[in-house]
């Protein structure tokens, strides 16, 4: 038994009927996580096997092949669960706040922010360094995100339809205005559309842990609210006459979002579709209880990522597909599937 620790007002219980399922589940997706990591550091040129790998992370020399695994993929595999994690959570928290199931991250304008920020260190400042870049989107995501929580608002006067319209207006100019930005330059403009379709390459360690880090603290906070967004899928008047503190609530979840969302984005660029199709996977497994849909998005964000970056540098080997167009090839069918059954008749 746990209390609430933002203010739901209400004890929660685990159900002992669904442990065992639960647990069985869990610790067959920390498998499929644990072997897709590992195929991760195999794939790629040189292609190495399970034990050739486990055998260069134990004893690391200065073969060719060890520097790839230690200073490229091992970064790569990392950011893939680290940034997958924090998209799926990310998602959870942007459907349950907004009582929305077709949200997504971007929704509240963060992917515009970061990628607006990004043009600007290129085209206005001539920046280019990935610290740089890495700080401009985490920033632009922020300040992206708390503009639309003041236009929005947080407070008890707020509305879910505020707070998605100001979303939607923001990154609507933002994503206006950088695409003016971009074609000022158009050599900053390639390098602006290289960003914008996300990769996991090129990333050291120290990278890819400091990214790990902060999404770290967004996930523990995510996790922390999840009983009281139970409590606001219900409606901010059922909420409130069950003892959530709804403000509180709303206001740690659009802090949650901004820390996950915008740390991913700066480290890896705008994915889209994977804070949509995973928590409607994961929903098929968990129901609507937002405490375990939260936890089982930290485990399948990952397993959709780690699956969406080996496509990415397998199909079109020696070559590589841009990471945003596999989780949109993806995701797409997924939110076509969706709509077309909201359509349907009650």
């Amino acid at each position: 038994m746990s209390v609430d620790p933002v203010g739901a007002g209400r004890l929660t219980r685990p159900s002992s009927t669904t442990r065992p399922r639960a647990v069985g589940l869990t610790a067959a997706a920390l498998l499929a996580v644990a072997a897709l990591a590992v195929a991760s550091l195999c794939v790629g040129d040189p292609l190495l096997t399970p034990v050739q790998v486990f055998d260069l992370l134990r004893h690391p020399d200065a073969s060719t092949a060890s520097i790839i695994v230690h200073t490229l993929r091992v970064p790569r595999a990392l950011l893939a669960i680290a940034v997958g994690a924090a998209l799926a959570v990310a998602g959870v928290v942007m459907q349950a706040l907004t009582r929305n199931p077709l949200a997504e991250p971007g929704l509240l304008g963060v992917n515009a922010g970061a990628s607006f920020a990004v043009a600007v260190a290129f085209v206005g400042l001539g920046l280019h360094g990935f610290g740089t870049t890495l700080l401009f989107a985490f920033v632009g995501a922020g300040v992206a995100g708390l503009a639309v929580a003041l236009l929005g608002g947080v407070g008890r006067s707020a509305s879910v339809a505020r707070l998605v319209l100001a979303g939607v207006a923001l990154g609507a100019v933002l994503s206006g205005v950088t695409q003016a930005l971009s074609l000022v330059d158009p050599a900053e403009y390639a390098r602006i559309r290289v960003w914008e379709a996300g990769s996991l390459a090129a990333r050291d360690t120290p990278v890819a842990l400091l990214v790990a880090a902060l999404i770290a603290a967004g996930l523990v906070l995510a996790v922390a609210i999840g009983p009281g967004l139970n409590l606001l899928v219900l409606g901010e008047d059922a909420a409130h006459s069950l003892g959530a503190r709804v403000a509180r609530v709303r206001a740690a979840g659009l802090v949650a979002i901004v820390l996950l969302c915008g740390t991913a984005t700066a480290a890896v660029g705008p994915i889209g579709f994977v804070g949509l199709l995973v928590p409607h996977a994961v929903r098929a497994v968990t129901g609507a209880d937002q405490v375990r849909t939260v936890a089982a998005s930290l485990v399948a964000g990952p397993i959709l990522l780690l699956v969406s970056d080996l496509l990415a540098r397998t199909v079109v080997a020696p070559g590589e597909l841009s990471l945003g167009v596999v989780t949109a090839f993806l995701g797409a069918p997924v939110l076509i599937a969706l709509v077309h059954r909201r359509r349907r008749p009650s």
